[in-house]
C-alpha cells in the first residue's frame, strides 16, 4: 500500500516537472524565434559551457507600427540542462533542468515583419548569468553593510552605509 502511494506521488511529481519544463511550447511562434536566436548566440559563445532551455518569461512588450511590422521586447530566463552543449534535443524528459548552475537572464529586442525577424535593425540580444550567491552582512556596531555577490565568472564586494544601526 505504501509502495503504491509512493509510486503515485513520484509519477505526479514527474508529470508536474515535465509540464513546468515545457513552457516554451506555450510561446507564440515569433517569441519562440527570439528565444531560439538567443540560444544560438549562447551556444556559439566559447565561455558558455552548458546547454540551456527556456524556463519562463519575465516580461514582454509588443508594439505594432502598421503594415505587419512589430517591435518586440522579450525578457526571459534560460536554465542549464543535463545535456551537453550543442545538443539539439528539445524533449524535456531527455534534457532535464539541472539545479546546480545559475540561470541565464536574457533580454532580446527585435523587429518583425510578417512574423519573421528582420535583420535590419539587427536584433539586440543580451544574456547574463544571474548571481549564484549573494550574502549580506552587517558589520557589528557600525552602519556598514557588506554585500558579497559571486557567480562562476564574477566576484564583487559592495559596501553600503545603512540608515539603521
Amino acid at each position: 500500500m505504501a509502495a503504491a502511494l509512493l509510486l503515485l506521488i513520484c509519477a505526479g511529481a514527474l508529470l508536474h516537472s515535465a509540464e513546468a519544463q515545457d513552457l516554451y511550447t506555450q510561446l507564440s511562434d515569433i517569441y519562440k524565434k527570439g528565444v531560439d536566436l538567443a540560444m544560438v548566440q549562447l551556444d556559439s559563445h566559447a565561455g558558455v559551457h552548458h546547454h540551456f532551455r527556456f524556463l519562463r518569461r519575465v516580461d514582454s512588450h509588443e508594439s505594432e507600427s502598421g503594415f505587419g511590422v512589430k517591435y518586440i521586447y522579450h525578457h526571459f530566463y534560460l536554465k542549464p540542462t543535463m545535456c551537453p552543449k550543442g545538443t539539439t534535443e528539445t524533449d524535456p524528459q531527455r534534457c532535464l533542468f539541472r539545479n546546480d548552475r545559475p540561470l541565464m537572464d536574457c533580454a532580446i529586442c527585435y523587429k518583425t515583419s510578417e512574423e519573421q525577424i528582420e535583420s535590419k535593425p539587427a536584433p539586440y540580444i543580451h544574456c547574463i548569468q544571474k548571481p549564484r550567491l549573494t550574502k549580506v552582512s552587517l558589520v557589528p556596531n557600525s552602519k556598514l553593510k557588506i554585500i558579497i555577490t559571486a557567480s562562476e565568472t564574477c566576484f564583487s564586494i559592495t559596501l553600503k552605509i545603512s540608515q539603521k544601526l
